[in-house]
């Protein structure tokens, strides 16, 4: 696959087929990038249906250029623990949050999620999150309130009374439950529907089927989730190193 930085001409083409309605891979084929890229570009500017090549072009000369003139900084600032590169951190970062995104979560809730993950003590303070995403703390505050509500962080205090924002194993689980059980309402509605409609009837029938699957899906996850959790807490060879002072992370 070809390096460098996505051309006008090539917004124009992702631009074409978008309109098209074309997948992502396949714009990525015609273009000969990986997919990554386009759902990255796509996604950080205005999405699918908001896309504009131009305004993409002008966005991104406009960040590379903000870039430039914060270098000097960044290098001070962006020093990587365990001799990690640091341009490859910052990629991986970008394609991490482009994943939370398009798996539905806001941009700004994503990039709070990144990075927390990508960080080795998995916690932050506020004040922490503000100034490796230079955003505001009431952006934060949001993002925290809305990754909270999903079961996607939590919120403990540390020795100093400070509010920390957390990412631990027992996330995935809580997260896995939780997803397991949001079709219990659907599932409880639709066989009201079956005696209301009349059981035996078409409409009955599709609504009962539909009940029986989410169930029978719900409670496989269920016991799936219980099965695995121990997976969460067995620590990998890797994951066995001591964890050494944290550098600042470069911003997403």
């Amino acid at each position: 696959m070809p390096g460098g930085r996505l051309t006008q001409a090539d917004r124009q083409q992702i631009a074409l087929g978008l309109a098209d309605g074309l997948a992502y891979a396949e714009i990525a084929r015609r273009l000969n990038r990986p997919t990554s890229t386009i759902t990255r570009e796509v996604m950080r500017n205005g999405g699918p249906t908001d896309y504009r090549a131009d305004l993409a072009h002008r966005a991104t000369q406009q960040r590379t250029h903000q870039r430039r003139q914060a270098a000097p900084t960044r290098r001070k600032a962006s020093a990587q623990p365990y001799g990690r590169d640091t341009a490859a951190v910052r990629d991986y970062q970008e394609t991490l949050t482009t994943v939370f995104v398009t798996s539905g979560l806001p941009r700004m809730m994503a990039r709070v999620l990144t990075c927390l993950y990508t960080t080795d003590s998995g916690s932050l303070t506020a004040a922490d999150l503000a100034q490796r995403l230079q955003v505001s703390a009431a952006s934060v505050s949001k993002a925290i309130t809305f990754l909270e509500s999903l079961d996607l962080v939590r919120r403990e205090r540390d020795q100093g009374r400070r509010e920390r924002y957390v990412v631990d194993d027992d996330l995935w689980y809580q997260s896995m439950i939780r997803s397991a059980r949001s079709n219990d309402e659907f599932i409880e509605t639709a066989r009201k529907g079956v005696d209301v409609l009349g059981r035996g009837t078409p409409a009955a029938a599709r609504l009962e089927n539909a009940a029986r699957f989410l169930d029978f899906v719900s409670e496989a996850l269920i016991r799936a989730a219980e099965q695995g959790r121990e997976v969460l807490y067995t620590r990998s060879d890797s994951a066995g190193t001591p964890a050494e002072p944290e550098a600042h992370q470069p911003d997403l």
